[in-house]
């Protein structure tokens, strides 16, 4: 399969309400074919009903759904020839791992031959090639996780749907199957949707991400695009840790924590304005500050060691905390600053972004 064979999936105000909440509030959404797109939001913002709408286990109330050029809202699970990975992987286990692959090949009547055949060359693309006489409960974590994967593309769909797949997995293992992942989409070319609340996990995996809550697409960009340039403050609080500061006007300037801000960035039309500094962008600031610098004064609440770098926390005269992290050289642990300390901060102007107040829940 190319990504040429992959189907587009278009979503057209798609709305599902359970009594008087908005699961889903008029959503639309274009995937390209062979893209790995990912719905991430906390819990309850809609993304796994999104997921389950795709897949035709949840119906909405209105809107439009289609796969390619074919309407498919009204057609049942089974009909949209779609791949699906479960979180709990929903593996048979009663059946070895060949049954359990095999087993989307059996509904559609494939012959034993060619089944044996396909359902083989399916573990050896998900690195399991000889595990077909196992059973279940022998398998680990991650192995269970690589049969689910198997039998969600065993049958060759042109789009593969993955609900959290990953979650039950340490971290170390889950860190590892997120590369592998990818590199499996890379080769197989399938549309794929895949549905996480872990950010660093869209990051690393995503053509795009879709970043959901209410019901609603919040924003729906490239990895980078989201970290570096989000359209609202829960985009830029939901992707990457941040520090916020109260944006005010004063006349045409802007100021926060008693600075006025420079900035070679857009700022929105809004009332409600804030300023996102991302600790990394932070920097404790030893000389002059420089003429596209923004200076803040503040004293140090906090220093955490955090092995390769440490995160240093800073209090401004109004009480609000920043943050700065850095990475840690050979003794320069001991000469940061320390509780109780005045420091000056400093955010460069290219890194002085500033968005749309908090959203709130209509």
């Amino acid at each position: 399969m190319t990504k040429q064979d992959a189907l587009p999936i278009g979503v057209r105000n798609v709305t599902k309400t359970y009594g008087d909440v908005h699961a889903l509030d008029d959503v639309s959404l274009d995937v390209k074919s062979g893209e790995f797109l990912t719905l991430l939001g906390p819990s309850g913002s809609g993304k796994t009903t999104l997921l389950m709408v795709l897949a035709g286990f949840t119906r909405p109330d209105r809107g439009s759904l289609k796969f390619g050029a074919d309407e498919v809202v009204r057609k049942p699970p089974h009909l949209r020839d779609v791949g699906m990975v479960f979180q709990n992987y929903a593996l048979f286990p009663h059946m070895t791992v060949a049954g359990n692959v095999g087993y989307p090949l059996r509904l559609r009547r494939v012959s034993k031959p060619e089944l044996a055949e396909r359902v083989e060359r399916a573990l050896e693309t998900v690195q399991l090639g000889g595990y077909g006489e196992r059973c279940i409960d022998q398998l680990s974590g991650g192995q269970k996780q690589r049969v689910a994967l198997a039998r969600a593309i065993v049958f060759e769909p042109r789009i593969l749907l993955m609900d959290e797949p990953l979650s039950a997995l340490d971290k170390k293992l889950r860190d590892r199957m997120q590369i592998e992942l990818r590199h499996l989409h890379e080769k197989l070319g399938m549309t794929t949707v895949y549905v996480t609340h872990d950010q660093r996990e869209a990051l690393t995996m995503s053509d795009r991400i879709a970043v959901v809550n209410f019901g609603r697409i919040m924003q729906l960009a490239t990895p980078q695009q989201l970290y570096d340039q989000p359209e609202n403050r829960f985009v830029a609080d939901f992707i990457g840790d941040s520090s916020f500061l109260d944006v005010e006007r004063t006349g045409r300037d802007i100021a926060a924590g008693g600075t006025v801000l420079k900035t070679i960035r857009p700022i929105p039309d809004a009332n409600a304005l804030s300023l996102m500094m991302r600790p990394e962008r932070v920097r404790l600031l030893e000389g002059a500050a420089g003429d596209d610098v923004n200076e803040f004064a503040a004293t140090v609440s906090e220093v955490v060691y955090q092995g390769e770098s440490f995160l240093l926390y800073a209090r401004l005269q109004d009480g609000t905390e920043m943050a700065v992290r850095g990475a840690i050289r050979s003794g320069s642990f001991d000469r940061l600053p320390k509780p109780g300390d005045a420091v000056r901060l400093g955010l460069d102007s290219a890194d002085t972004v500033i968005l749309v107040g908090e959203e709130q829940r209509p």
